[in-house]
């Protein structure tokens, strides 16, 4: 029974050593996106090391009895082999390297041949040979496979990883890569120590290799290892010189102090204790700084480069120089090779999201950055709106968040050759970026490192909104200028345009009105000619001249006030007027186009005063304005005029009255009804149907009757306008078109003269 218990011991301390390597496996299995070959390899790793690690522990508690030592000492070996193929291709995924086929069939090839050799297919002799003094039995060739084989796939994976850390610029990569230094080293020793016979208590050193390959293969962020080295060091010095000073001490001291009388050991420990304790509190500030030498870590002061950071920027109101000044302090502070600051504005796409341009402030010396557009879906942005921190490009490169990151995304963050990212919010909206480089020590950026940029990138926000809201108003004051001198050449083109016009309009009327007079007499003369009127043909024929002649008069005669309204030279012949008697007049004459359209004109005036006006002037104001209605109101429509007396008030401090034209026609957009005053206005519309007619459905004229009327009121010291729900052809909404007269001081003694009500329908 005493023979036994160390077996059973042997296979309880091997067993527990095999079980822990169930939590790699475990937390392969909790792999995270993007990961899943290489938690599937490490898993792999962990399960074929714990099953040969299960195997040593059953072989040797004697369970397996019928199993030669050798044959034991074999399958270690050629589980060794398996795990460094396995270790290589970890490797390779990791750094993402090209699909490594070729070592999977070399890796094959090895298995196969070991198989070969150790079945003897190739019936070899049993000592393949010999010198007299030495030879190669057949029964070590399959150890000679597995060395060669072990050699090279585990130093194909150091030198893969030594070549790309050495082409690897970026410092927190290279600190992802350096952690495999350590997992090379021990699994050199352990599978070294187990190839050259050396029979331990199981593999510690593997399973420790296991556990560290899965911490660094399936974690993103790893801890600064100059900082683990760093503290490593420190502590290991330190004890070490202390526990030196603590045993010579006490050698010394008991040597010294044996024969004394009162000698105590356990004073004189506690004593050389107490000093050690001091001894390592004064040693390890000088140590740290030995090593901070060795394995150098930035310091600076946080809370003073923010205080000067505020300080230097608050007043800065330049983008230009913002951007030299805050970058500058950042890269003086930090000890950072490059740096940039953009502004981040938005706009709309074309599909309604939101995308944010970044462009970069430089100054006019400085090489150029091409601009950026981010959408609001781009992983980049998604992270910076949700996070509001500092983003790593390690982070960029190797999270599987910022996979989508289109080519020619990655091509421009590239070409920064930036390492981290802080963005500027102000008021929850991102307004700008600071892009900084590597530290000129080539270490990574630190927790506080980051902490800091972000504090700083806070305290860039007022003094970027300032400057923006600065840069904007510059902008908008330029922009305003050049609109100014814009509008003020445009307004010199329309009066000029206008001058023409009026040039045109006045020899136009002068110079036609003489021969359409001639013409007008002349027609009129045929028409009371006895034969003409006995021959109907030839009688149509002069109605028709003779109707032609009084419509081109009545464009003249229009065009002629036009023209003495523009030079301000409309001769006034004031005298009291009764508008309603006028109005009947003008209805009157328009009975007969009012009857063609089998419409209804309503009249509804009350006794309205006098009003010094021109009469034959103002007959032309509700001539257009009647015939308007009558044109643009369809068949069946009603034409209503109506009157009102108006108090006196600040722009008729006498009173005036007001007469109001109504109809139930097309009615006027709201955006047209000034527009429609102006001279030869016309719809697109209507310059399509254009006819001579004074009755017909939307037939245009010359487009002078408004700006005529408005032109007469305005003379009179009146005001015209319309008001209309809007423009419609099919629900009719009407206008309403108001005229508005004053009326004359009255003198001492004079009594009001009114007009007669009016009440008719046509």
């Amino acid at each position: 029974m005493t023979e036994i218990q160390p077996n059973w011991f042997a296979l309880v301390l091997l067993s527990i050593q095999a079980v822990l390597y169930l939590p790699v496996a475990g937390r392969a299995l909790r792999r995270r996106v993007g990961q899943e070959k290489a938690a599937l390899l490490v898993g792999m790793y962990a399960m074929v090391a714990a099953a040969l690690q299960g195997f040593e522990a059953i072989q040797r508690a004697g369970l397996l009895p019928g199993i030669a030592a050798a044959l034991a000492e074999r399958v270690q070996w050629y589980g060794t082999l398996v795990l460094a193929i396995v270790l290589l291709f970890i490797v390779r995924d990791f750094l993402r390297l090209e699909s490594g086929t070729g070592w999977l069939w070399v890796g094959g090839f090895w298995l196969v041949l070991l198989a070969v050799v150790r079945s003897n297919l190739l019936n070899l002799p049993d000592v393949l040979w010999s010198n007299g003094q030495s030879m190669i039995p057949r029964e070590n060739l399959d150890f000679g496979i597995v060395l060669i084989g072990w050699m090279v796939f585990l130093s194909s994976a150091v030198l893969v990883t030594r070549r790309v850390f050495r082409r690897t610029p970026q410092p927190m990569h290279r600190n992802r890569l350096a952690y495999w230094a350590p997992i090379f080293l021990l699994i050199t020793i352990n599978d070294s120590l187990l190839l050259t016979g050396y029979t331990g208590w199981g593999n510690p050193l593997r399973l420790l290799t296991a556990h560290l390959a899965a911490y660094v293969v399936l974690n993103h962020h790893l801890p600064d290892i100059r900082q683990i080295i760093q503290k490593t060091v420190t502590f290991v010095v330190s004890a070490i010189l202390c526990s030196v000073f603590y045993l010579g001490g006490l050698l010394l001291l008991e040597d010294a102090l044996a024969t004394a009388p009162d000698y105590d050991p356990r004073l004189v420990q506690a004593g050389v204790a107490l000093i050690t304790g001091v001894l390592f509190i004064s040693l390890l500030g000088p140590i740290q700084r030995l090593t901070g030498r060795l394995f150098p870590v930035e310091q600076y002061n946080m809370g003073q480069t923010l205080r000067e950071y505020s300080l230097s920027i608050s007043n800065i109101l330049d983008m230009e120089r913002l951007a030299t000044v805050a970058v500058g302090l950042i890269m003086e502070a930090m000890e950072i090779e490059r740096g940039f600051l953009f502004l981040v504005d938005t706009e709309t796409g074309e599909d309604g999201q939101k995308i944010y341009r970044l462009r970069a402030i430089r100054s006019p010396g400085e090489r150029p950055i091409r601009m950026a557009k981010l959408a609001e879906s781009n992983p980049l942005v998604h992270a910076i709106l949700q996070d509001k921190s500092p983003i790593l490009q390690y982070d960029i490169d190797l999270a599987p968040a910022f996979r989508n990151l289109t080519a020619q995304e990655r091509e421009w963050l590239n070409a920064l050759k930036a390492e981290v990212y802080a963005p500027v919010f102000a008021k929850g909206e991102w307004i700008g970026l600071l892009a900084l480089g590597a530290k000129l020590s080539g270490n990574r950026y630190t927790e506080t490192d980051l902490v800091t940029l972000s504090t700083l990138a806070n305290q860039t926000a007022v003094a970027l909104e300032n400057a923006r809201l600065v840069e904007n108003l510059v902008r908008l004051n330029q922009e305003l200028r050049q609109a100014g001198r814009a509008l003020d050449q445009a307004h010199r083109n329309l009066e000029r345009l206008d001058r023409t016009k009026s040039d045109f309009i006045s020899i136009a009327s002068h110079e036609l009105r003489t021969p359409l007079t001639v013409m007008r007499g002349y027609t009129e003369m045929l028409l009371e000619d006895e034969q003409i009127q006995k021959n109907p043909y030839h009688l149509q024929m002069i109605k028709s001249l003779h109707e032609g002649t009084l419509r081109l008069h009545e464009i003249m005669d229009s065009m002629f006030d036009i023209a003495e309204i523009d030079t301000r030279n409309l001769r006034l012949h004031i005298q009291p007027v009764d508008v309603g008697e006028l109005i009947r007049g003008v209805s009157s004459g328009l009975g007969k186009s009012i009857a063609e359209r089998k419409q209804k004109l309503f009249i509804d005036l009350p006794a309205l005063p006098l009003v010094m006006a021109d009469p034959n002037i103002l007959r032309k104001v509700f001539y257009h304005l009647i015939q308007n209605a009558i044109k643009f109101t369809p068949d069946g429509g009603r034409i209503g005029v109506h009157g009102r007396v108006v108090m006196p008030r600040s722009e008729l401090p006498d009173g005036g009255i007001e007469i109001v034209v109504s109809d139930t026609g097309i009615g006027v957009d709201p955006n047209f009804r000034e527009i429609i005053f102006t001279k030869f206005y016309q719809t697109d519309e209507s310059l399509n149907k254009h006819s001579t007619s004074k009755s017909r459905f939307k037939g245009s004229g010359a487009g002078l009757g408004l700006a005529l009327s408005r032109g007469i009121v305005e003379a009179h010291g009146g005001k015209i306008w319309v008001e209309s729900p809007g423009y419609d052809e099919i629900n009719f909404p009407g206008s309403h078109f108001h005229v508005l007269l004053p009326l004359r001081r009255l003198q001492n003694g004079e009594t009001v003269r009114m007009g007669s009500a009016l009440k008719m329908t046509l």
